[in-house]
């Protein structure tokens, strides 16, 4: 087929890639502009533009794309089959979307309709998922409620964090996509519309999201903080100051704390959960200060039993 492909991180990588290798024309990559990141405010661009580079395949990065007639003529001469979209990070328009002759057809990072949005791995995992998937789908003018072509079930292990699962899924998403578009090809793939009383949101992860909530069981936090990863990750408040927590993991007894409470027992920090259960943390970080194990910073901080974590952000 002939493609325009749509796509910015490196979850997007792996399906341009497998619709190169599977024989399919891919007459132009569109990507998100380069930004400046870090301190130093350093350019970076985009992985699949790297890729792009790499292939020699035309490539465009607009920073809009609703009403750029210059691009929107660019795309019409090249009459594409389909465009693929993963990950690009733009709300496709609507002329965008009647272009092709076999749609836009979306790559996302769930079983649809569960997780719509901006953070389907990270929901699934922050909400204790054990499942997840992959699904493509035809797009339409709302939030992943387009009709949906195929989709892959994967497990989620009980102690992999957002990360691993992403890594997971844009493989399994490569061959998805591949799947699809020799089903499209061959007529052996009928669209189904989406059971839209089924759905849950997946909203973009905000600082505050990382921030303990201790009348949440230990389970819920942990699962929460895997979800998380990279970011932003846990953190809680002690003594006023910002401490991040690194490493967790859900005591297989409960001392009975209050929500909040800290117990010191040989070097171990603890903390009271919800529903009478206890968390212990295992590595942190003072804000400002390097990461260390939980035994090291009551050392350095001489941190007490009966002391409490609060819900600062």
């Amino acid at each position: 087929m002939k493609l325009v492909f749509c796509g910015t991180p490196q979850f997007a990588v792996p399906t341009l890639e497998a619709v190169i290798e599977a024989g399919h024309e891919v007459r132009l990559v569109v990507t998100q502009p380069d930004r400046a990141v870090g301190r130093e405010q350093t350019l970076h661009a985009p992985p699949v533009k790297q890729v792009a580079l790499e292939r020699g395949i035309p490539l465009v990065q607009p920073e809009k794309i609703k009403n750029n007639r210059a691009f929107q003529t660019q795309l019409e001469s090249i009459a594409p089959d389909a465009i693929l979209v993963v990950a690009y990070g733009r709300i496709i328009p609507d002329w965008m979307l009647a272009l092709p002759r076999l749609g836009c057809i979306n790559l996302h990072g769930s079983l649809l309709p569960k997780y719509r949005g901006a953070a389907p791995i990270q929901w699934a995992v922050a909400n204790g998922e054990v499942v997840t998937g992959v699904t493509t789908m035809r797009l339409d003018a709302g939030l992943d409620t387009g009709d949906l072509l195929l989709a892959q079930v994967m497990p989620v292990g009980l102690e992999e964090t957002a990360v691993d699962v992403y890594e997971c899924l844009a493989d399994a998403g490569a061959k998805l996509m591949v799947e699809t578009l020799s089903g499209l090809a061959e007529g052996s793939i009928w669209p189904q519309p989406q059971d839209h009383s089924l759905a849950t949101l997946a909203p973009i992860l905000k600082r505050e999201d990382g921030s303990i909530d201790f009348s949440r069981t230990a389970k819920q936090i942990q699962d929460r903080w895997r979800g998380f990863q990279p970011w932003p990750g846990a953190h809680t408040v002690v003594r006023g100051k910002k401490l991040i927590v690194h490493r967790m993991h859900p005591a297989e007894k409960s001392l009975g704390l209050d929500e909040g409470m800290i117990a010191v027992e040989d070097n171990v920090l603890s903390v009271g959960c919800g529903g009478g259960t206890m968390l212990v943390l295992d590595e942190v970080q003072m804000e400002g200060k390097r990461r260390m194990s939980a035994a090291d910073f009551l050392r350095g901080h001489q941190i007490k039993s009966g002391e409490r974590l609060g819900n600062g952000r």
